[in-house]
């Protein structure tokens, strides 16, 4: 239900972001706005609720790529999404990059990558992402 419920969230916060963006007149200062009123919900969020912050060593561990890659492909995915709900729609939009994670996501579950548990790509897994294939054509049909 929670992941249900942060679909719910991501669909609206692209829908609102991205007129914000159509207001603005650029989805990457659309972004840069988000993205800052999220770092101080963020923010607000850990002071509220960590009850302790992580050690140097800790910080020291994590290796240095971690500490950006996220950040940039979140950063090029929401502009792309910014930037596309507005010509294609909302549920084009959202369905197309629902498709995408979930065919990435399952290639990267197959073979593990991000050291993530493996995930093999058998026939079900198949027939969901052509089942989804199929369905995001329909959903498109005009």
């Amino acid at each position: 239900m929670l992941a249900f419920l942060g679909g719910v969230f991501l669909a609206a916060q692209g829908g609102l972001n991205a007129r914000l963006g159509v207001h603005l007149k650029s989805p990457f200062l659309a972004s840069l706005i988000a993205f800052g009123f999220s770092a101080c919900f963020a923010l607000i969020i850990v002071i509220v609720s960590a009850r302790e912050l992580p050690r140097t060593a800790q910080l020291t561990g994590i290796p240095i790529y971690l500490w950006f890659t996220g950040a940039l492909f979140s950063v090029l995915g929401i502009c792309l999404y910014y930037y596309t709900i507005p010509k294609l729609g909302l549920s084009t939009m959202i369905s197309l990059g629902l498709f995408g994670q979930l065919l990435f996501s399952a290639i990267a579950g197959h073979f593990g990558w991000f050291g993530l548990p493996q995930e093999p790509l058998e026939f079900n897994r198949l027939f969901g992402i052509v089942a989804m294939a199929f369905g995001i054509v329909m959903i498109n049909k005009t």
